[in-house]
């Protein structure tokens, strides 16, 4: 019997295994409004991870996309420069939620891992629950920062002084 578990099946070719995946983020149909957010995965040296994979869930969006095979559901993989663009629909004030629930699949990592992302300009952010669950000064590390052009930018740092906030997820 083999001791290979699913955990370890993510393994150091994620972003071939998926390529023929189905690409679910460059048209969004929403009776919502829409952000849409970008950034990049970088390494624990600030290096881009240029074959990782995350995957977006937003909450509460499965009438605002009900047209979409899987509403509220968007995977995208990483460029050269290990960027990402999630759009993402907004069904209801986020009200100190995340906007979205992030997953992240990268060569090296023996399980993938699960964060979140809040907007900075959310006015209940400082009242958010789960906000509240981690440190300070680690906070930021979960706030898309909003730029002139109305879009968001929020980067996924693996490692490092700046590693984003990873959670358990049981």
């Amino acid at each position: 019997m083999s001791n290979i578990t699913t955990s370890q099946t993510i393994g150091p070719f994620p972003h071939e295994a998926w390529a023929w995946a189905v690409e679910l983020t460059s048209r969004v149909d929403s009776s919502a409004p829409q952000v849409k957010i970008s950034g990049a995965i970088l390494d624990g040296d600030g290096v881009p991870i240029n074959d990782a994979w995350a995957e977006a869930w937003v909450p509460g969006s499965v009438a605002a996309e009900a047209s979409h095979a899987i509403p509220g559901y968007r995977r995208v993989p990483t460029n050269e420069e290990g960027g990402f663009t999630f759009s993402l629909s907004l069904p209801q004030a986020p009200a100190g939620k995340p906007v979205a629930y992030v997953t992240v699949f990268a060569r090296g990592l023996i399980k993938h891992q699960f964060t979140a992302i809040f907007l900075e300009d959310d006015p209940a952010l400082a009242q958010s629950a789960l906000l509240e669950q981690v440190p300070a000064n680690r906070r930021d590390t979960l706030i898309a920062r909003k730029q002139p052009d109305g879009s968001y930018q929020w980067d996924i740092h693996m490692q490092g002084a700046r590693e984003t906030v990873f959670f358990d997820y049981t």
